[in-house]
């Protein structure tokens, strides 16, 4: 793996490494509020939008090396490992573990609003060694959901990669204490170490986090135009990859926390060269400044209150929202209820589902 990859969060520093998950509170409680801000802008003069719903998250051929400007305030997977090689015939077993965001902070707080973080743990019946994996932000959620405006850049800049993190032993406190950490399957070492080898080119080929979900509304079956790339999508992508290396599931009720965004089909607007280059539109370009200018974290009160106001007329009163994804820019018409934390219900996979969807 990508040495990002390889190197993990302990348990000492998990609480820590928490606010990589949920963390800066700047972000969440922008996104409890909802959001955006600036001018205008004539839908007229850009691109016709694209019309093949949800638009796929883009994959990459290789990790780039952080931009050294991006700095985590809480080191990524600080006592990592590779992820070891199981003996065949060893019986793995495989848990679910859930804890709030922040948990390390403010304890089961974030809990009480269902906004959890999410990874698996495994334990070796030959060895009786636990371990840990998950999949969170290098450079804490809110690098992740918008960028910095650097005054020396015309563009917005971005530091945004996700990658998985893999560490020996589990933290049981802080797993089951406001969370929760339950079996879900047992599989063989054979199976793990099939696994393994995915979650390699997994990590290697998805290199960036999504916060939101974008939907046309919170009606069931409603279109969608953009899937999160997270934490429990990091989850549910590898236990529906051991289904369909044979493992069976438990039958038991598993919820994943996701942020909506709610609007009408977005708009194409272009990407970094396309808007923000010699023969972009500055027009464009200047409203999209707008528009992130609130967000910039580490405001003082009285600053961070005039922004949640700017955030409000943006998103709330005009129906603004300029969205990043597969770094291209998107106008999204905002709709109410504008959006929404929710804590839902998706089931552990069934085998025989899997393998007959393949």
């Amino acid at each position: 793996m990508a040495q990002e990859v390889d190197t993990a969060q302990g348990a000492e520093m998990r609480r820590g490494a928490g606010a990589a998950r949920g963390r800066a509170s700047w972000c969440w409680a922008l996104a409890l509020l909802w959001l955006a801000a600036v001018q205008g802008w004539s839908r007229a003069s850009v691109i016709p939008s694209r019309r093949h719903w949800p638009v796929p998250y883009k994959r990459f051929d290789f990790r780039p090396k952080p931009d050294p400007y991006c700095q985590a305030k809480y080191t990524f997977c600080p006592t990592g490992s590779p992820i070891p090689v199981m003996e065949g015939d060893d019986d793995i077993e495989v848990f679910r573990l859930q804890a709030p965001v922040w948990e390390f902070k403010y304890g089961d707080l974030l809990g009480h609003l269902k906004i959890m973080h999410d990874a698996i743990g495994f334990r070796s019946t030959l060895t009786g060694k636990n371990y840990t994996m998950e999949w969170y932000e290098l450079f804490q959620l809110g690098n992740c959901t918008f960028p910095h405006l650097r005054p020396e850049m015309d563009a917005p800049f971005w530091c945004n990669q996700g990658a998985a993190c893999f560490f020996e032993g589990i933290d049981d406190v802080h797993w089951k204490e406001n969370g929760t950490l339950v079996q879900v399957a047992t599989i063989s070492g054979n199976m793990f170490n099939q696994m393994a080898k995915w979650v390699k080119q997994d990590n290697e080929t998805g290199i960036y986090y999504e916060t939101w979900n974008v939907k046309a509304s919170p009606e069931k079956g409603a279109e969608t135009w953009f899937d999160s790339y997270d934490c429990s999508k990091f989850v549910l992508r590898t236990f529906n990859k051991l289904a369909e290396f044979g493992a069976e599931f438990k039958n038991i009720e598993t919820n994943y926390t996701r942020i909506f965004l709610y609007s009408g089909e977005p708009t194409y607007l272009g990407n970094e060269t396309s808007v923000f280059g010699p023969t972009g539109n500055k027009t464009l370009g200047l409203a999209i400044k707008r528009f992130y200018y609130p967000f910039k974290p580490h405001l003082p009160t009285k600053e961070f209150l005039l922004s949640l106001l700017q955030i409000f007329d943006a998103v709330i009163v005009h129906r603004q929202f300029y969205l990043f994804y597969n770094f291209e820019y998107w106008f999204l018409p905002m709709k109410f209820p504008f959006i929404k934390i929710t804590y839902e219900e998706i089931p552990l996979p069934n085998r025989n589902k899997t393998l007959s969807g393949l």
